[in-house]
């Protein structure tokens, strides 16, 4: 999917919601239990309910993983039930890969090829050959780990390298990429305080935001701070959506939870829209 596609479904439906679909057995409804494969009845019935509120899904690729070729292929079933009834909803593959060349070829194919997922997130550290060859998918997009929300982002991210923190030093040197037009980044919502200084370096970019909701982040910040003229957010919410409800009605609880923030997020739109 190209970035003015994506821009182009957020102005349509309002929205610049992207759902992640971090699936846990232990915390779906009881009932669903019971099905063949409990994990994509949950992940269909939440797309079911909440496609026309939201822009993007993003599976985190390790509540899958878990649980073994059951859980792979769980994942697989979801993202093509996605990719045939939604081709407009933009995916990330949470997956947060990096190595080198070779092995992130590998990387890339498994999850924009075989997979077909439209993005997918990438840890930084091991530099410009680990990420390269996600880039040089054509219209596909790697979202690069720049500020993250957890409270260990303070252990090296805010650190200062050469005189400025290493996290501007991550976003001044993947500016630098061959086709760096692909990148997007990771930015916690409980970092908005940051994003003026962010901005000031990609100032463009599509940032995607983690952090609103269980974790404590401010979608009025984050707007306040992070929108551009081409809205350039995309802001995660998880387990305040999907686990909304743990009984029979939790989909219409995902919903529901979901309208609240869409909501939000067409006042944002409207305020862009006036200025």
């Amino acid at each position: 999917m190209t970035t003015e596609a994506l821009v182009e479904q957020i102005h349509k439906k309002k929205s610049f919601l992207c759902i992640g679909l971090d699936t846990d057995l232990e915390k779906i409804p009881s009932h669903l239990r019971e099905e063949e494969d409990p994990i994509f009845a949950f992940n269909k019935a939440i797309i079911d309910a909440t496609h026309h509120l939201c822009v993007a899904y993003k599976p985190n690729i390790a509540f899958y993983e878990a649980y073994g070729i059951k859980g792979w292929q769980a994942l697989e079933k979801t993202i093509r039930y996605l990719n045939s009834k939604h081709p407009e909803i933009f995916t990330i593959a949470d997956a947060k890969r990096g190595d080198i060349g070779n092995t992130s070829t590998r990387y890339a194919k498994a999850f924009f090829e075989d997979l077909e997922f439209d993005s997918i997130t990438i840890a930084p550290y091991m530099g410009k050959d680990s990420i390269e060859p996600f880039l040089a998918f054509q219209n596909k997009h790697t979202i690069l780990l720049a500020l993250t929300s957890n409270v260990g982002a303070f252990d090296f991210q805010t650190k200062k390298v050469n005189g400025q923190e290493l996290y501007k030093e991550v976003l001044e040197t993947s500016r630098t990429y061959e086709n760096a037009q692909n990148l997007m980044y990771v930015v916690g919502a409980t970092k908005a305080a940051y994003l003026s200084e962010i901005r000031k370096i990609i100032p463009n970019s599509f940032l995607l935001v983690p952090g609103v909701g269980a974790q404590g982040g401010s979608l009025e910040e984050v707007c306040r701070y992070g929108m551009t003229n081409q809205v350039g957010l995309l802001i995660n919410s998880s387990r305040g959506i999907i686990y909304a409800s743990k009984e029979t009605d939790f989909a219409k609880a995902a919903a529901e939870s979901a309208k609240r923030i869409q909501v939000k997020m067409l006042g944002a739109l409207d305020d862009l829209n006036r200025n």
